[in-house]
């Protein structure tokens, strides 16, 4: 059976850059997209191997804190 996991944005910012699409495979620790706030980058990275089902926001957006941002399925 796996798993479905929102992933949420850590800080409120903007997406600088996103590195994957919808139906990638990832391993864990693979970054998924950069989020930029106050001249910083900082990575979301896949919490597991697996595969990415959904992005809900594009390069540039606005992002706030806990805002859910993927959608990820475990294998």
């Amino acid at each position: 059976m796996t798993k479905q996991t929102k992933i949420r944005s850590e800080i409120t910012g903007t997406v600088w850059k996103i590195l994957v699409q919808a139906g990638d495979t990832l391993q864990a620790d693979d970054t998924i997209m950069v989020l930029e706030s106050m001249k910083m980058e900082i990575p979301v990275i896949a919490p597991e191997a697996g595969r990415v089902i959904e992005l809900f926001i594009a390069e540039g957006a606005p992002v706030r804190e806990g805002q859910d941002i993927a959608l990820f399925e475990e294998e």
